[in-house]
């Protein structure tokens, strides 16, 4: 089968955990022996594939911004388009702040959703063409439902079904003004009827998708993600010296502050003088003075010596992340849909601490390999790291039983069949 993969990239600036899932499906799907295809959008792709390099990045972010702000920029030479689509500018674009933030953007994610109507409707035109000239999937796969405005005209086009993934939308809308959020949240329905089948990443998000998009129980299916076990060396966190890690992008949203006073809390107690905070996943600009911020009290607080900062999370120095940390917290303030990091963490035998809020349960509970803490508070999550911390059986047993949790239930592997079965599914 030859599927594409439609995938708006972050740059490379910070974890992303959408672009990680793409990547993970990607290779998984290639070693089950279909073609596939991995379409650019916006920035470049988190991870570079070097079999990728003749494919473009279409919608380039800085040409998308141009030319919806200033008309002008709509007449530019296609030389200028072509130079503000390399990847050197796009990299450096994703490194701005603003440029992977919805507020501010709103027209242009109403004008995407509207699609071959919209002020993109050229670099729809554009992807189209390429993919008629290039490549004629069996099955078009778009990584959300932000990018629903494509699927009509790649469907009436190219003859084939568009499958779309769900996973943090949410997050991108609701922070928009109210007018904006509603015509996002309608867009977003009326679009719906272009897709054969959505995919969720989680029970929990299913179900808020099904009320926020109207969708039919028949059209959505709940596919947890995963990671393959032997890409990840398992090892012990009861023989680790102690430590906690956060892995994803550094901002308030995710939590960073609160993990942050719980570590302090810790330090407070004399019996945790050697425990260590180690802190990866990258930001953009947004988040330059919150990160600021967060160094300055670490460093009030006495504990600086104790908290590094890591600041490359490419494949190679996550694994040396995952050796150095014994257990792993990212307390998203909101919840999340997934969130794939813990996924990785369990599979390198780092059990996870968490709000009791997303789809967090569904991750940690069935399996063992973590702990729920409630409350999502310092002190909360300060108490339930105290309690897997401070006990080397319980933290040696949660370990092997994050390990042995990603390899029954949290496979990409098996998630990946399941996948091309909804494939298949749709084309008969």
């Amino acid at each position: 089968m030859k599927i594409v993969h439609i995938i708006p990239g972050s740059g490379g600036s910070f974890y992303c955990g959408n672009c990680l899932r793409d990547s993970k499906y990607y290779s998984s799907i290639k070693t089950l022996g279909h073609d596939v295809l991995k379409i650019p959008m916006y920035l470049p792709l988190f991870s570079h594939d070097k079999d990728n390099d003749h494919v473009p990045v279409f919608y380039g972010a800085v040409n998308l911004y141009l030319k919806q702000t200033y008309p002008l920029f709509k007449k530019a030479p296609k030389w200028f388009d072509n130079m503000l689509n390399t990847t050197p500018v796009l990299k450096q674009a994703a490194k701005m702040a603003g440029s992977t933030r919805a507020k501010g953007l709103e027209d242009m994610t109403i004008s995407m959703l509207l699609g071959e109507h919209g002020k993109q409707a050229d670099e729809l035109e554009k992807m189209v063409h390429w993919l008629e000239k290039n490549y004629k999937p069996d099955v078009i796969h778009l990584s959300n439902a932000l990018l629903l405005g494509l699927a009509g005209r790649l469907n009436s086009r190219l003859g084939v079904p568009v499958v779309c993934s769900l996973q943090d939308e949410d997050v991108w809308v609701d922070i928009m003004s109210e007018t904006s959020r509603e015509a996002v949240w309608k867009l977003m329905s009326e679009k719906a009827r272009d897709i054969a089948a959505f995919v969720s990443v989680s029970h929990y998000f299913t179900r808020f998708m099904k009320e926020k998009m109207n969708l039919e129980d028949k059209k959505v299916h709940t596919l947890h993600l995963g990671v393959d076990p032997d890409d990840y060396k398992y090892i012990n966190s009861g023989g680790k010296a102690r430590s906690i890690g956060f892995l994803s992008r550094m901002c308030e949203a995710n939590g960073l502050d609160i993990l942050v006073d719980a570590f302090i809390l810790l330090k407070s107690d004399a019996k945790n003088h050697d425990l260590k905070l180690y802190v990866s996943g990258g930001s953009t600009g947004d988040d330059n003075t919150f990160i600021r911020q967060q160094k300055q009290k670490i460093a009030d607080a006495g504990v600086d010596k104790d908290v590094i900062f890591l600041e490359n999370f490419d494949n190679e120095h996550r694994h040396i992340f995952f050796e150095r940390v014994s257990v792993l917290s990212v307390p998203v303030r909101n919840g999340e849909a997934f969130g794939i990091y813990l996924t990785e963490a369990m599979a390198s035998g780092i059990p996870a601490v968490q709000p009791s809020l997303g789809a967090f349960p569904e991750i940690i509970e069935p399996g063992g390999g973590g702990l729920l803490c409630g409350e999502n508070t310092p002190l909360k999550l300060a108490a339930a790291l105290e309690k897997v911390l401070g006990n080397k059986k319980v933290l040696e047993e949660m370990s092997r039983k994050a390990r042995e949790g990603v390899e029954e239930k949290f496979n990409i592997n098996t998630q990946s069949a399941k996948l091309v079965g909804i494939y298949r599914e749709v084309r008969e």
